[in-house]
C-alpha cells in the first residue's frame, strides 16, 4: 500500500526494473568529485501537489522526509541501509549532527545529493520508502499517528483502513504522471474466509493461489485454469541461523542441519512445485545469479559426522525455532524440516510462535535461535541480498543472523564502488559461495506469484518485487 500512496524522486519501470523519474524530472547521471565522493542533481516537477491539495512538493520537502527517516527518533531499522551512502546520514542518525550535510537544497525545485562513492546501485535504493516524501506539516503536527490519515503523493490515496478487514485505496486526483488510475476504488481483503470461494462467487476480482488448490487449478481441464498468472518472484526463503548462539556459532552444526533437509522433496510433495529449489541466496532472473553454485546437498549421513565433529559433539543444546504467527499450527513447510531434523538427525526441535511485530524485533535484535524467513527484492541488484544480509556493519538492521566474516566483508566493500559489472557480479557471487559454505542460511526456495485474475481486469501484472502498479489496471467492457 505504501508504495501506491506515497511517491519519490524515482520509482521502478515495471517493464525493465530499472530506476525511473518520479517526482524527479530526470534519472540524474552522477557526477564525479575529485574527492571521490558522487553527487546526483534533482529537477522536481513543478505543480506535484500532496493528495489534500494543499500546497506543492519542494526540494525541502525532500530534504525534510530523508532526515525523518534517518532521524533517531523515528527508530528505522532499515532507513540506514537505503540511505545510509549519502554523505553525513550515519552521523545524522546516531544524533551527532543537525542536518545530512550530503542533501543540499539548491533551489525550491533542485536537489543535490551527494553519496561517499561510486556506487552503481544508489539510485535504485531511492525507489524505495525511506526515500518517499511525506508532508512536514502532518508529521509535525501529528507525531505519534499521522501515518493513519496518511497524505502521500502516490496515485492512490487512503478511503478506507479497517485495521484485520480491508484498506481501500482510491484515485489521487493530483496525480502526476500518465496514466492516472482509471479504476474508481482498490479494495485489499484482510479478513479470514477462502478467498477461491469468493472469486468463483465472483466477490473479488484477484486472489492468490494457495498450496491446496494450485493443482486442481493447474489442470486444463479447470474453467479457472485460462485465468492462471504464474510468475517467479525475486525471493529467497530460508532457515536463518543467529550466528551468535549456541549451537549455530559452529559452522558444522549449521551445515548439518541443512543437510537434513530433503528440499527437493519439500517442494514437490508439500509445496506441489509451486516454488523453485534454492541453492544460493541471489533467485533466478537477478543479475549475479549462478547456475555452478554449490550448494548445500542432502546428506544425512554427513549430516550426523558433522554435529558429531562440532565443538558440541553430540550434546546439541536445546534448540527452538521461533515462527512469525499464532494458534498453534506452523504450516507443513516447517511441520516437514522439523520431521526431516527429528528423522535424519535424531534432534527434537521446539516451536515457538510469536505476533509478526514481536517476531521481527526479536530477530532485529538476535533474541532468537534459529528461524524461518524470506526476502523480496528491494530492487534488481544482487548487492539488496548479498550486503543487505550478510555485511557485519548490518548486524541488528538487515542482517538479522548477525553473521561476521571478514572475507565476505571485503569482497562487499570491493564491489560497492567497482565499476566493471562483470567483476562486481563476480565479487558477489564469490561472497555467496563462502555464505553458503559457511551455512550461513539453509535456502530452501524462490517463490513464485500464483494469482488468479479475473479476464475482464486488464493490466494486472504479477511483478516480481513490489511496485507501484494499480494505475495501470483498468476494467474491459462485459
Amino acid at each position: 500500500y505504501i508504495v501506491e500512496i506515497y511517491s519519490g524522486l524515482l520509482t521502478m519501470d515495471k517493464d525493465t526494473l530499472q530506476p525511473a523519474p518520479d517526482i524527479s524530472e530526470t534519472v540524474p547521471s552522477p557526477i564525479f568529485n575529485s574527492d571521490g565522493t558522487v553527487t546526483y542533481i534533482f529537477d522536481i516537477r513543478r505543480n506535484v501537489l500532496f493528495q489534500d491539495s494543499s500546497r506543492q512538493v519542494t526540494a525541502q520537502d525532500f530534504k525534510f522526509s530523508m532526515e525523518r527517516a534517518l532521524h533517531p527518533s523515528t527508530l528505522s531499522t532499515i532507513s540506514q541501509v537505503f540511505l545510509g551512502d549519502i554523505i553525513g546520514a550515519i552521523d545524522f542518525s546516531r544524533g551527532n549532527a543537525d542536518e545530512i550535510s550530503g542533501i543540499e537544497v539548491i533551489d525550491g525545485f533542485t536537489l543535490s545529493i551527494t553519496i561517499d562513492g561510486p556506487k552503481p546501485y544508489f539510485l535504485s535504493k531511492l525507489t524505495n520508502p525511506p526515500a518517499f516524501v511525506v508532508k512536514r506539516e502532518q508529521v509535525e503536527d501529528n507525531p505519534n499517528g499521522w501515518s493513519s490519515n496518511p497524505i502521500g503523493t502516490g496515485p492512490f490515496r487512503l478511503s478506507e483502513w479497517r485495521l484485520g478487514e480491508r484498506i481501500s485505496l482510491i484515485p489521487n486526483q493530483n496525480f502526476y504522471l500518465d496514466p492516472i488510475p482509471s479504476v474508481e476504488k482498490v479494495t485489499f481483503l484482510l479478513a479470514g474466509g477462502s478467498a477461491l470461494t469468493m472469486y468463483e462467487n465472483d466477490e473479488i476480482d484477484a486472489t492468490g493461489v494457495g498450496i491446496n488448490d494450485i493443482e486442481s487449478i493447474r489442470d486444463p481441464n479447470n474453467p479457472l485454469n485460462a485465468e492462471l498468472i504464474e510468475s517467479p518472484e525475486l525471493s529467497t526463503f530460508y532457515i536463518g541461523f543467529n550466528a551468535e548462539k549456541p549451537p549455530f556459532d559452529d559452522p558444522n552444526v549449521r551445515r548439518a542441519f541443512g543437510m537434513a533437509i530433503d528440499r527437493e522433496s519439500l517442494i514437490k510433495i508439500v509445496l506441489k512445485d509451486l516454488v523453485e529449489e534454492a541453492f544460493g541466496v541471489i533467485p533466478p532472473g537477478m543479475p549475479g545469479f549462478n547456475d555452478n553454485l554449490a550448494g548445500i546437498p542432502f546428506d544425512p549421513e554427513e549430516a550426523r559426522k558433522l554435529i558429531s565433529e562440532s565443538k558440541y559433539g553430540d550434546s546439541l543444546p536445546d534448540i527452538v525455532l521461533t515462527s512469525s504467527g499464532q494458534g498453534g499450527t506452523v504450516g507443513p513447510i516447517l511441520d516437514t524440516i522439523i520431521a526431516m531434523w527429528k528423522e535424519n538427525l535424531g534432534i527434537n526441535v521446539d516451536v515457538e510462535q510469536s505476533e509478526r511485530a514481536l517476531f521481527m524485533q526479536d530477530v532485529d535484535v538476535g533474541n532468537v535461535q534459529v528461524f524461518d524467513f524470506g526476502w523480496i527484492a528491494d530492487y534488481v541488484d544482487p548487492q539488496n541480498f548479498i550486503e543487505f544480509k550478510f555485511y557485519s556493519k548490518n548486524i541488528g538492521t538487515t542482517n538479522d543472523i548477525r553473521y561476521n566474516n571478514p572475507s565476505v566483508d571485503s569482497l562487499i566493500e570491493e564491489a560497492q564502488t567497482e565499476q566493471d559489472n562483470d567483476i562486481r557480479l563476480k565479487l558477489y557471487q564469490n561472497a555467496e559461495q563462502i555464505i553458503i559454505d559457511d551455512a550461513a542460511w539453509i535456502p530452501l526456495f524462490h517463490s513464485k506469484d500464483a494469482i488468479l485474475v479475473k479476464p475482464y481486469l486488464e493490466g494486472f501484472e504479477a511483478t516480481p518485487l513490489t511496485l507501484p502498479v494499480l494505475r495501470y489496471i483498468s476494467f474491459k467492457d462485459q
